[in-house]
């Protein structure tokens, strides 16, 4: 059963506005600029401090409106899966390499966008009906595949240049589709924090490059930064479609509309015991709906954020989506809004104490 309950932030037509911009951009691992240039325009006049590092991470920071604040760090990432070129054959054909986990089986016949033009282009192979069974039984690898951009288009790229899938934005009812909303969903709710931030704590807020290939980005500005405690907000794959057998699936917890997933652990990091116990308290006593994120694989800007200097607590936030690392994925306006709603009152109801508690 999915909650439906109001948000206490309602997501305005403005805020969608911004996240189609985000989805639409072409940003893939290593050349985030498309999504960097957005987030410079929405943050510079409201942020204190602003800078882009030499990886290509934005670093914002709202000085807090007392003394001795905690110096919390945000993270959220700007890169996307994708594609790179690596090889050009005759005729507008390219060779090509996936840039993050990306699933050959959904790659045939998509339509992608090429280089800072986003030149249009197919990942094409050969039709049904030119394969023999034999070939049929068997998944299509990458090495099988070619983008294909036709002659004249074709000559208007270089090898090592990205592609992205050319998914566009929309809203279907409850449900917003798109591409890359891992994670312009939490790209968004951190310059949304940005502009109205709680006044109690420094908020150090990282846009972060390269997540999608190893959290590359987080580590170099969680060292940056140096904060006290850090929360990366990303999104989470909802593991709840039917089961191979007809029936609900029930064997994974992290469903949509079932609010922002709050991490206990993943692949990369345990989270730190009193955020998690924080997050839960808050969520409660604001009548915000939660779910703990079942322990498993997959990992967060976290993985890297809370192993630098002498170690920094750390804890994810999620929006729960669909079809993850696809061209196409779905996720509910409503959980996006309750995890804008839980990051905030978090963050207002965060103080040094917590830390003097036993982990």
């Amino acid at each position: 059963m999915e909650h439906t309950e109001p948000s206490p932030f309602e997501i305005s037509n403005d805020q969608l506005d911004l996240l189609e911009r985000l989805s639409n951009a072409v940003a893939v691992s290593g050349d985030e600029r498309e999504v960097r240039a957005i987030v410079l325009e929405e943050i510079q006049p409201f942020a204190d401090e602003v800078r882009v590092d030499a990886l290509g991470n934005v670093l914002a920071v709202r000085h807090a409106q007392g003394e001795n604040p905690l110096r919390v760090m945000l993270a959220a990432h700007m890169d996307e899966v994708g594609f790179i070129l690596v090889e050009e054959e005759e005729g507008g054909w390219y060779r090509f390499e996936v840039v993050g986990g990306i699933d050959p089986r959904v790659l045939v016949g998509k339509p992608v966008l090429v280089g800072k033009e986003h030149l249009p282009g197919v990942i094409g192979t050969r039709p049904i009906h030119l394969t023999t069974p034999d070939e049929r039984k068997n998944a299509l690898t990458v090495e099988q595949l070619r983008i294909d951009l036709g002659n004249e288009n074709g000559k208007k790229v270089k090898t090592g240049e990205r592609a992205g899938f050319a998914t566009r934005f929309r809203q279907a009812g409850p449900s917003l589709v798109g591409k890359a909303l891992d994670d312009r969903l939490g790209v968004a709710a951190l310059i949304e924090l940005i502009k109205n931030p709680p006044p109690n704590v420094e908020l150090q807020a990282a846009f972060t490059v390269q997540e999608e290939i190893g959290l590359r980005g987080a580590g170099v500005a969680a060292y940056a930064f140096n904060p006290d405690v850090a929360i990366a907000v990303d999104a989470t794959p909802a593991n709840d479609l039917p089961a191979w057998d007809g029936e609900e699936n029930t064997r994974y917890n992290t469903r949509l509309g079932g609010g922002p997933a709050i991490y206990v652990a993943d692949a990369a990091t345990l989270s730190d015991p009193r955020l998690i116990r924080h997050l839960i308290r808050t969520a409660e006593e604001m009548g915000i709906p939660y779910q703990i994120r079942q322990p498993g694989g997959g990992g967060t800007d976290a993985g890297a954020i809370h192993k630098q200097r002498e170690g920094i607590p750390v804890v994810s936030v999620s929006v729960p989506v669909r079809y993850a690392h696809t061209p196409a994925l779905q996720a509910r306006l409503l959980d996006w809004e309750n995890t804008l709603s839980l990051l905030y009152h978090g963050l207002e109801r965060l103080s040094p104490q917590l830390f003097s508690e036993d982990r």
